[in-house]
């Protein structure tokens, strides 16, 4: 059980940087040129980039490129989040 929650927490930190990268992307869409705002695009962007490799390594790929399959399809055969997977 101790996996799963650790697994969540990974998942959410993941959405949070995610969502925090898209905010600032759309900032930057009106304020290109804005030095702080870049800044902090590239902190969140490595954070997001770490946290992906990070899911990749605990077997839980987030992209559909990140799958390692040989002999079957493992993207979906995961438990889906709202049958109890995380």
């Amino acid at each position: 059980m101790a996996n799963c929650n650790c697994r969540q927490q990974l998942k959410d930190f993941l959405d949070e940087v995610s969502f925090a990268m898209d905010d600032v992307v759309l900032f930057l869409d009106t304020h290109p040129y804005n030095k702080e705002a870049l800044e902090c695009y590239q902190e969140y962007k490595n954070m997001r980039e770490e946290a992906l490799l990070k899911c990749k390594q605990e077997g839980m790929p987030m992209q559909v490129e990140d799958v390692q399959s040989v002999d079957d399809w493992t993207w979906a055969l995961q438990p889906w989040p709202w049958k109890g997977g995380c």
